[in-house]
């Protein structure tokens, strides 16, 4: 009877311990009132684009900089790629972020690309 308690214990407190994660009330809801490129846009293309955006991906354009980034956004339908199929395949190749993502980026833009 003691090692079926330990057990249950044990798996309680498992599941608990990976139950728990840091996300902001942003992360969850997917909303970001006023994005900005440091705190919400950088990480997203971190992520997202990179891999193959970079000088060591090679592919074109490449997206390391706020301005690199501002500008494939404006002139390289950028949000088409990753919103609608109509320029073309969906990005990133790995398959279609999230809305809530998407609609950050979209925020962002229409905001007038705010930096900080």
């Amino acid at each position: 009877m003691k090692t079926v308690k330990i057990i249950f214990s044990l798996m309680i407190a498992l599941s608990v311990g990976f139950s728990c994660d840091s996300s902001t009330y942003d992360e969850v809801s997917g909303e970001v009132s006023n994005p900005m490129y440091v705190s919400n846009i950088k990480p997203i293309i971190a992520n997202n684009c990179l891999s193959c955006h970079s000088a060591a991906g090679a592919q074109y354009p490449t997206m390391e900089t706020y301005m690199q980034v501002r500008e494939a956004t404006e002139n390289r339908a950028v949000i088409c790629r990753i919103d609608d199929q109509s320029c073309g395949a969906v990005m990133p190749q790995s398959g279609r972020m999230p809305q809530a993502t998407i609609n950050i980026i979209k925020k962002w833009a229409a905001n007038g690309y705010p930096e900080n």
